[in-house]
C-alpha cells in the first residue's frame, strides 16, 4: 500500500491550540497524539453511545437492517478517512469530527430538532450544531475537574464551522465560542471541510440504499436523476445476468466511489490552484477548498431535491414526523409543568430563571434516545398512536 505522506496544510496534532482546560497534571494515558485522543473521547461517550437508538431516516425502526445516528456516523467516518489519507490530511482529526458531527441531535432527528426549537422560541431556540458543542463542552462530565470532554480546539472548530465561517450562531454556539473563542468567521481546516461533505456522500447514498428497503423508493424513480442513472447503466453493464435488488447494493457502492474520487480530484485541483502551504493559508482562503467539480455538485445537489420529495417528505414519513413531534412538544410541556418529574439527576441542577430554565429541559430531552423518548411520553403524557413502523 502506498503510504502518501502528511500534507504541509495538515492539520498537525503537535501545533493544536491546546484544551480549555490544562491536563498536564492528568497521568498518562498511552502513545497517543491529541487528536487521537479526542476521537477516542468521543467514542468513549454517553452520547456517542445512544445514538445507536436515534433516529437517521426511519424512526425508532422496526427493522433491524436501517440506518441509525451511530451506523451513520461510522459510515461518515469510513469515507472521510478514505479521503484524508488520499489528500494526505491529518485522518485522526479527519475521524475525530466525523464521529461526532451527529452527537447533538434529539431524538426523531429533524422532527424532534424541529418540536424543540418551536417549544424552545422564547429561550432562544435550538439546533443540533450548537448542541452539539454544548454537549461536548459542557454536559458530558467524565472527568473529576471540568464539564465537558475538554476536547482540542481543532475538534472543536471543526465541528463548529464544518459547513463554512459561522455568522449568526445561536446561543449554544456563542456560548462555546465565549469560553474557548473558536474564529467563526474564518474558514476552518481541510479535515472539517472533509467531514462534511463526507457527510453528504454517506447519507445521499446510503438513504437510497434504506430507502428502497423500505420500498418508499423504486429504482424506476431513482433513474429520473442523471448520477443514478449514469451509476446504473455502468452496473447493470458490469453485471447483466444480476437481478435488480441485488444489483442495487452494487449502484449505492459505485455511486459512492464515483462522489469520493470526484471530490479528490476536484480538491486537489483547487488546492494546486489556491497555492495552500499551511493550514493558516486554508483560513485566510477566504472559500472552500473542498468540493465536488462542477457536474457533480449540481448533480448531487438535484439528488438531493429528489430525496427530499421522494423520502424525507413522503408521506408515511410526515405522519411519524408528526407523531415524533407531538412526542417531544408533550414532553417538554410536562417537564416545564412539573419538575418534579425530571429525573433527579437533571432535577438537582434545574435552573430556577429563564432562560436557563428552558434550556436545561431541552437539554435532558435532546439527549433522549427514540424509545426513551417515546416511554417517558406515555408514562407522563398518555397513549400514542404510533404510524406502523415506527
Amino acid at each position: 500500500m502506498t503510504i502518501i505522506p502528511r500534507a504541509p496544510y495538515a492539520a498537525d496534532p503537535a501545533a493544536s491550540r491546546g484544551r480549555l482546560h490544562d491536563e498536564s497534571g492528568g497521568g498518562v494515558r498511552g502513545p497517543r497524539d491529541a487528536f487521537q485522543r479526542d476521537r477516542d473521547r468521543v467514542i468513549h461517550s454517553i452520547s456517542f453511545r445512544r445514538l445507536r437508538h436515534k433516529t437517521q431516516v426511519f424512526m425508532a425502526p422496526d427493522g433491524d437492517h436501517f440506518r441509525v445516528r451511530l451506523t451513520h456516523s461510522i459510515e461518515v467516518a469510513q469515507i472521510g478517512r478514505a479521503i484524508a489519507r488520499a489528500l494526505g490530511l491529518n485522518e485522526d482529526l479527519t475521524e475525530a469530527l466525523c464521529l461526532a458531527h451527529d452527537i447533538g441531535h434529539p431524538p426523531f432527528g429533524h422532527a424532534g430538532e424541529d418540536a424543540l426549537k418551536a417549544a424552545m422560541k422564547g429561550a432562544g431556540g435550538f439546533d443540533h450544531n450548537g448542541h452539539t458543542l454544548r454537549t461536548l463542552t459542557e454536559i458530558e462530565r467524565p472527568y473529576p475537574l471540568w464539564n465537558g470532554l475538554n476536547l482540542t480546539w481543532e475538534t472543536l472548530e471543526g465541528l463548529a464551522k464544518h459547513n463554512g465561517p459561522v455568522r449568526h450562531p445561536g446561543w449554544a454556539l456563542q456560548a462555546a465560542d465565549a469560553a474557548f473563542p473558536l474564529d467563526l468567521g474564518e474558514w476552518p481546516t481541510l479535515e472539517a471541510q472533509v467531514a462534511a461533505l463526507a457527510d453528504d456522500i454517506a447519507y445521499d447514498n446510503h438513504d437510497i440504499d434504506d430507502g428502497l428497503r423500505a420500498g418508499l423508493l423504486t429504482l424506476d424513480q431513482l433513474m429520473a436523476e442523471p448520477l443514478v442513472a449514469r451509476t446504473w447503466a455502468t452496473v447493470r453493464a458490469r453485471y447483466p445476468d444480476t437481478g435488480e435488488t441485488r444489483l442495487a447494493r452494487e449502484l449505492v457502492r459505485s455511486q459512492i466511489g464515483e462522489m469520493v474520487t470526484d471530490l479528490i480530484d476536484e480538491t486537489r485541483a483547487r488546492i494546486a490552484d489556491s497555492g495552500v502551504a499551511s493550514v493558516a493559508d486554508v483560513r485566510a482562503a477566504g472559500r472552500a477548498l473542498v468540493g465536488f467539480s462542477d457536474r457533480l455538485r449540481i448533480e448531487e445537489r438535484d439528488l438531493k431535491r429528489f430525496m427530499y420529495a421522494n423520502l424525507y417528505h413522503h408521506p408515511r414519513q410526515l405522519e411519524a414526523a408528526a407523531a415524533a413531534h407531538g412526542v417531544v412538544d408533550g414532553l417538554f410541556a410536562a417537564y416545564s409543568a412539573d419538575p418534579a418529574t425530571i429525573p433527579p439527576e437533571w432535577r438537582e441542577r434545574l435552573p430556577s430563571t429563564e432562560p436557563d430554565r428552558s434550556r436545561h429541559i431541552a437539554d435532558f430531552i435532546a439527549g433522549m434516545t427514540d424509545r426513551y423518548a417515546i416511554a417517558r411520553y406515555r408514562e407522563l403524557v398518555g397513549p400514542i398512536d404510533l404510524p406502523e413502523g415506527f
